[in-house]
């Protein structure tokens, strides 16, 4: 089973991709994060195996917690989600 924490400020887009991939027999959303603060403590107390996270979020914006949970935990694999186009912005959260 492969677990999964979300992260996205939008709560109609976190919970719809939530349901959708519920549906997956092989994955189990653990967790879901509003902003980059919430994903690197749930990050911790969750240990998930992929994390969803967006871009773009308050507080603490996603390549900043990726660059945080990337440090602490290396092994925790961290997918990108965005529609931001900007390429200088895109870029960062790659090297994150």
């Amino acid at each position: 089973m492969i677990r999964l924490l979300l992260a996205d400020d939008q709560p109609i887009f976190r919970q719809g991709l939530a349901a959708l991939l519920s549906l997956e027999d092989d994955l189990e959303v653990v967790g879901e994060a509003n902003h980059g603060k919430e994903a690197i403590a749930l990050t911790e107390s969750l240990q998930p195996d992929i994390i969803l996270m967006d871009v773009r979020m308050p507080i603490c914006d996603g390549v900043q917690a990726t660059r945080e949970i990337h440090t602490r935990y290396p092994w925790i694999r961290i997918l990108v989600l965005t529609t931001f186009d900007n390429d200088n912005y895109v870029f960062e959260s790659l090297q994150a």
